[in-house]
């Protein structure tokens, strides 16, 4: 049977030929690289996240994919909001937490993608670093302009990440933000060769990962999409 995984997408407001109105829209990239991998693609845009339908949303699904996108809002770990993060987008933010925590709590396969890492993180009571050439002196990980910078990263032997990637590879990176202080229920999996981290693994689940940089950008790289729809398939 094909796994069918849901995506996590935006509201925004878009122009298509006559109609400029809010659509829910993902980069194709993203489903292109689910279908490559031999699943099924389900939409999850932003909606209140009243617990019958998280958990009517997640019965839908096979494994469940928290993808790119704007910064988590600072408010949710107890920060201010550095001057450099996107304004708050509270619909997103709060459906995703919702998503991710109930998905762990029926053990639901889970990739976090980017953003999708932050989020995972702050859902489960972890912070971030929320302007990383503050911290760094360089904006390696984020040149702007829609262009993707590479990176490299080390895994951490006998994790999950490991085991599908190997002991490091080159990647995708666009992102201003990474995690601080690590959420309980997280084993880190990889990190930059500063330290940042780049992965992790989400501690208990049958197949749970998160990473900081973009696999949808290497398509000729399917191995977390395929690692997650085996686990959903399962």
């Amino acid at each position: 049977m094909t796994a069918l995984i849901g995506l996590t997408t935006y509201m925004e407001q878009t122009v298509m030929g006559l109609w400029d109105r809010p659509a829910s829209v993902l980069p194709r990239v993203y489903t292109d690289c689910v279908i490559a991998s031999g699943g099924a693609v389900a939409g999850l845009p932003p909606q209140p996240p009243h617990p019958a339908a998280v958990e009517r949303a997640l019965d839908g699904i096979d494994g469940l994919i928290l993808t790119g996108g704007k910064d988590v809002d600072a408010a949710l770990y107890g920060e201010l909001a550095h001057p450099e993060n996107d304004a708050p987008r509270p619909d997103r933010d709060a459906w995703e937490i919702a998503l991710v925590r109930a998905a762990i709590a029926r053990d639901l396969p889970v990739l976090g993608i980017c953003r999708g890492l932050q989020v995972l993180n702050v859902a489960l009571g972890g912070t971030l670093v929320q302007h990383l050439p503050d911290v760094l002196g360089s904006n390696r990980y984020s040149y702007g302009n829609a262009t993707f910078a590479d990176n490299p990263v080390l895994t951490e032997p006998g994790t999950r990440i490991a085991g599908m990637l190997g002991a490091g590879l080159t990647v995708k990176s666009y992102h201003h933000q990474a995690i601080d202080h690590l959420a309980p229920g997280l084993t880190v999996s990889a990190r930059g060769d500063e330290g940042i981290i780049q992965a992790v693994d989400i501690d208990g689940l049958s197949f749970g990962v998160a990473v900081q940089w973009h696999p949808e950008e290497s398509p000729d790289d399917l191995r977390l999409f395929s690692a997650l729809i085996e686990a959903a398939s399962s």
